[in-house]
């Protein structure tokens, strides 16, 4: 596989508008170098036959009881907010100021 040169780090560095030193192309170009010789690596493994996994280990899927609980009514979740209208928080408008 052919190694990323430092100025092709310093060509995509100009299109990404980053602004790096030669020590930093030099470091970035060695980094993606590495990055892609690890995953030549890993395209090289042969997997014929090998079960897809989301996780090296068989996890039992978890689930919580499915209970009905209490919950807030209109009147207490709006009575300790600074600002009410019509039965909702109001809030400053953002979008659409000055129009």
């Amino acid at each position: 596989m052919p190694e990323i040169t430092r100025d092709e780090v310093a060509h995509l560095a100009k299109l990404s508008r980053l602004a790096l030193s030669e020590d930093e192309l030099k470091n970035y170009a060695k980094q993606i170098d590495e990055i892609v010789a690890t995953v030549s690596a890993v395209q090289g493994v042969d997997a014929q036959g090998v079960e897809p996994m989301s996780h090296p280990h068989s996890i039992p899927a978890t689930m919580r009881r499915d209970e009905v609980v209490k919950t807030l009514g209109t009147e207490e979740a709006l009575d300790q907010a600074p600002a009410v209208e019509d039965q909702r928080f109001q809030v400053p408008q953002i979008l659409g100021e000055g129009q």
